[in-house]
């Protein structure tokens, strides 16, 4: 059993970019990774440098025709019309770049490692990972790959039955869904907005008695996601007894995130996150969604310092200020002008809220329905 939780990265996130227009323009888990380091949260001991998925581990999941389309538009740079349509490579989401194939193989490679090394118990962060979106035969939604999906898989290859994924990303994890439908020994969890791509996870989709959906509307706030953690999750989680629990927070749910429309803080994550914590023998964390550098780096080094329960610091030392100053947002207003407390902080001001009727409504659907 892993006796401390382990940070799984790499420095391809670094040097690789899907092109200076797209959403993943910005650096998320590098700046992670030096936030951790500056505030003497990542010791060497516990890190662990990921490793690049291979073809064949791919293949457990995704279908052999297009892990070679996706390494053949890697190699060559182009994509064919045929191929574009048929895997959806080569469009202005999931488009070509030099790492399209390194890149998402390497998140994948670590969501796959983590399911070797939680066989015995323990606790994981991959940041990287959370790619939900990917389907057996195409990229989807910015993500080539399922890193959850092969990492579930990875778990149950090593001896785990029962697993919980919890999704609490702005955007519907539908790839997962695809994966595990109807599996009654997984319990797939997710809290997205509603209407927003890729337009699934309603209310009443259960994905074949697997999935509980929680669509909530614009402006979820704070006190919001603590009544459906309380009242939802927790119940859920409790009554099902995982062997597992994996945990997709992606930043895209909080309030500056330029692709969704939630209004979270980062304390709705950690509070998340936990509350999770013993519920299970095994975690994993996986990152996600995210797209404004600042509140991704913030976020997700808050949940490495959850996990390690080290005490969030009201006011960063400044080597963690110079990495936090040093990142860009171009093309967005958002980086223009961005706030001094994106520099000199980790947590957000609370962002509590009135508890709309309908959020109640919709949980109290869900608790009547499942059994609560």
């Amino acid at each position: 059993m892993l006796q401390r939780p382990h940070f799984i990265g790499h420095d391809i996130y670094r040097l690789s970019s899907y092109g200076t227009s797209h959403p993943l323009r910005v650096p998320r888990v590098s700046s992670v990774m030096d936030l951790s380091r500056a505030l003497g949260w990542l010791d060497p001991d516990v890190f662990i440098r990921s490793p690049r998925a291979k073809p064949a581990a791919l293949r457990q999941w995704h279908d052999p025709d297009y892990v070679t389309a996706l390494l053949e538009a890697e190699k060559s740079q182009i994509v064919s019309p045929q191929i574009c349509a048929r895997h959806h490579l080569g469009t202005h989401s999931n488009p070509v770049f030099t790492e399209m194939y390194r890149r998402p193989a390497t998140s994948a490679g670590a969501s796959i490692l983590a399911g070797e090394l939680l066989a015995k118990g323990g606790q994981i962060y991959a940041p990287a990972g959370g790619t939900h979106h990917g389907m057996p035969d195409r990229a989807n939604g910015f993500c080539y790959l399922n890193d959850p999906v092969l990492g579930m898989l990875s778990l149950r290859h090593n001896g785990v039955r029962r697993i919980v994924y919890l999704d609490i990303d702005a955007h519907h994890p539908d790839g997962v869904e695809v994966g595990f439908r109807g599996d009654p020994d997984v319990l797939m969890i997710s809290i997205h907005e509603e209407n927003l791509w890729p337009r699934t996870g309603g209310l009443e989709e259960t994905a074949g008695g697997s999935a509980v959906n929680l669509p909530v509307p614009r402006g979820f706030n704070d006190s919001e996601m603590a009544l459906a953690r309380e009242a939802l999750v927790l119940p859920l989680i409790e009554r099902f007894e995982p062997d597992a629990i994996v945990l997709q927070c992606g930043a895209d749910a909080v309030v500056e995130d330029p692709l969704a429309h939630l209004a979270l803080s980062n304390n709705a994550h950690w509070d998340v996150l936990r509350s999770l914590m013993g519920k299970a023998p095994r975690l994993l964390v996986l990152g996600g969604g995210g797209y404004n550098p600042w509140s991704v780096a913030r976020l997700w080094t808050g949940i490495w310092g959850v996990l390690n329960g080290f005490q969030i610091p009201s006011l960063l030392p400044e080597s963690a200020q110079k990495v936090l100053r040093s990142l860009r947002f171009d093309g967005h207003r958002l980086g223009r002008n961005p706030p001094e407390h994106w520099f000199t902080t980790l947590q957000d001001a609370p962002r509590d809220g009135p508890i709309r009727a309908e959020i109640t409504e919709r949980i109290a659907h869900l608790r009547a329905v499942r059994g609560l």
